[in-house]
């Protein structure tokens, strides 16, 4: 089996070069994001992925996480590791020093994170929703909440949670039932919740759990929600835990994958709960973790697609199979086989396609957080918001389609357990129905970020990227500037259609062939980038030679085998929406 080894060399080259890391070092409060601190903490992060956390992904996949007495035993190795993450104070990494996080741009936490989740996805998840909980209290909690939990939560002392729906609810939190009833200062919560991450564990003794509920007054639907910090612990004055609060695990999902990953099944019998922010604006608060999630999800499908690439190509590498069809000589390796090569360059294109997009948005976020003109604050904010269902749904999306090509790539080898192969899909299959499915990522993009502002931002996105036409003269990039032309011609057209059509139904059937559209247009806007920067830096002398021959390569291939679909996907969009709804209930079973 292969072992992991974080991408460093492309992980730079797309900070630098790409997201700009220089440009955000300059914004008030990341100014110790300096090169070589930066350097530093991706070359310590990657020997913790592959030294500490790798080596655990195969048995914690087979081992599980088990209940047994209302209490969760992870896989041999999973708390210690923990133990370990916390020390080397990698969860306080994102947050500010006033919490005793270290400050760091979100640029710099964005590939410290797909290490993590490229080496144990299951570990992973544990931190994601931790920093999640931490944001929500760090914008809307009180004082009291902010001090008593997030300090702890940031040194990794304790983690937290998402509570968001129910067995009757799915996605529709209209539904949520769980009831909250006030008692002097505080609430007491009642209900059950389903697919909570982490729910139990035991990686940390407290467990903050924000859950959504109603107070007996609350209006229907989501306007009636709101949030509360329900600890598994009651913690004293003196900040210590006291006794054990009315939150309990009472099974835990059997999944396709991240087996490791405990998924609880939560009732709360009259616990009590602190609400955040204020009664019936649980939603909006909660949508903050939401937001942060997507991303960090979006983020979970770039690692995937790398860690199945690594994979495969280690395996092409050493497969002896058929002969070499130019010379008819002996025995290759399957990597000199034309169609291993395409898929594996299919793999490593839309990777580094899907990197790129995310540290651009990761930086996006870093300048609509601390920009100092606020105008321009607004403009990166209004990217971020169009980018994060593009990032959460593509990514994911494509993730699947590289973890299951890993598995091609393998032959009959990939559908046997003990390759690692199929692990990789089991895995990436979630995270297209995390956070949101895609095609709830697909409604709120063309529904709330293009036409109920008219397009605005997806305009002038596209306008940028028509100002990098003109960039692209060089012979060589002349398939890839047709090709990127052709490809924000397509969504050009989209956003004029979504924006004048007056039939919902029309649009939302369509939405989610948008969003790969979004997506992949996107993903060469930023290999078009790249192939520019690799020319320049060839024609100086400057940098690794190979790589950037490489990556230019790949961006021409990305242009070719990619970017191609956007005219189809276009279409699709814009002509399929009758064929859609054109069948009766009925007539989709043909008895």
């Amino acid at each position: 089996m292969s072992t992991y080894a974080a991408p460093l060399k492309d992980m730079r080259f797309v900070l630098n070069e790409l997201a700009g890391l220089a440009e955000v070092a300059k914004l008030p409060g990341y100014e110790e994001a300096t090169p070589d601190t930066v350097d530093a903490i991706l070359e310590e992060a990657a020997r913790f992925a592959a030294e500490v956390l790798d080596p655990l992904n195969r048995t914690g996949d087979v081992e599980g996480s088990k209940l047994a007495d209302g209490s969760v035993r992870t896989p041999p190795g999973f708390r210690d590791a923990y133990r370990k993450f916390a020390q080397g104070g990698w969860n306080a990494l994102p947050f500010g020093p006033e919490w005793g996080g270290q400050g760091l741009p979100k640029v710099v936490a964005t590939p410290v994170d797909e290490m993590w989740t490229s080496a144990n996805m299951s570990f992973s998840l544990c931190p994601l929703l931790t920093q999640g909980a931490v944001h929500a209290l760090a914008l809307r909690g009180s004082d009291a909440l902010q001090k008593t939990f997030i300090p702890r939560m940031v040194a990794g002392e304790w983690t937290g949670t998402m509570n968001l729906t129910e067995p009757q609810a799915g996605s529709d939190l209209a539904l949520v039932k769980t009831r909250a009833v006030r008692e002097e200062d505080h609430y007491r919560i009642s209900g059950q919740k389903i697919f909570i991450t982490y729910g139990e564990h035991d990686f940390t003794e407290q467990i903050v759990h924000l859950v959504l509920a109603r107070t007996p007054e609350a209006p229907e639907g989501t306007k009636g929600i709101s949030l509360f910090v329900v600890p598994k612990f009651l913690v004293k004055p003196d900040g210590s835990l006291g006794e054990r609060n009315g939150a309990n695990c009472v099974s835990l999902e059997h999944k396709l994958g991240i087996h490791a990953s405990p998924t609880a099944v939560m009732i709360y019998d009259n616990a009590a709960g602190y609400l955040v922010g204020q009664e019936n604006q649980g939603l909006e608060t909660m949508f903050i973790m939401m937001n942060a999630a997507r991303f960090g999800v979006g983020l979970e499908g770039v690692a995937i697609a790398e860690r199945a690439f690594q994979r495969a190509l280690a395996f092409s590498k050493e497969r002896l199979q058929g002969r070499d069809l130019a010379s008819g000589g002996k025995t290759v390796p399957i990597i000199r086989h034309p169609d291993v090569r395409r898929m594996l360059m299919l793999m490593k294109a839309q990777t580094e396609a899907m990197r790129a997009l995310a540290y651009v948005v990761a930086a996006a976020m870093d300048f609509a957080h601390r920009e100092g003109d606020e105008d321009k604050r607004k403009q990166h904010q209004a990217f971020v918001d169009l980018m994060i269902p593009v990032v959460k749904g593509w990514c994911t999306e494509t993730g699947i389609e590289v973890a299951s090509l890993g598995i091609q790539v393998h032959g009959g080898m990939g559908f046997v357990e003990e390759t690692g192969a199929a692990q990789y899909l089991r895995d990436a299959r979630i995270t297209t129905i995390y956070e949101g499915t895609t095609g709830i990522q697909a409604t709120d993009l063309v529904g709330r970020k293009i036409a109920r502002e008219g397009g605005a931002t997806a305009k002038a996105w596209i306008a940028s990227l028509k100002a990098l036409d003109a960039r692209l003269a060089a012979p060589e990039l002349q398939g890839l500037r047709r090709q990127l032309a052709g490809g924000v011609q397509a969504i050009s057209d989209c956003v004029d259609f979504i924006v004048a059509e007056k039939n919902p139904l029309s649009t939302l059937a369509g939405a989610v062939p948008f969003l790969k559209l979004m997506g992949i247009v996107a993903g060469g806007w930023q290999m078009a980038r790249a192939a520019l920067l690799c020319k320049k830096n060839l024609a100086a002398g400057k940098g690794d030679r190979s790589f950037l021959e490489a990556k230019l390569a790949t961006a021409r291939f990305y242009g070719d085998h990619v970017l191609v679909q956007a005219p189809s996907l276009r279409d699709t969009v814009v002509n399929g929406g009758d064929g859609v709804m054109a069948l009766s209930e009925e007539q989709f079973l043909a008895a």
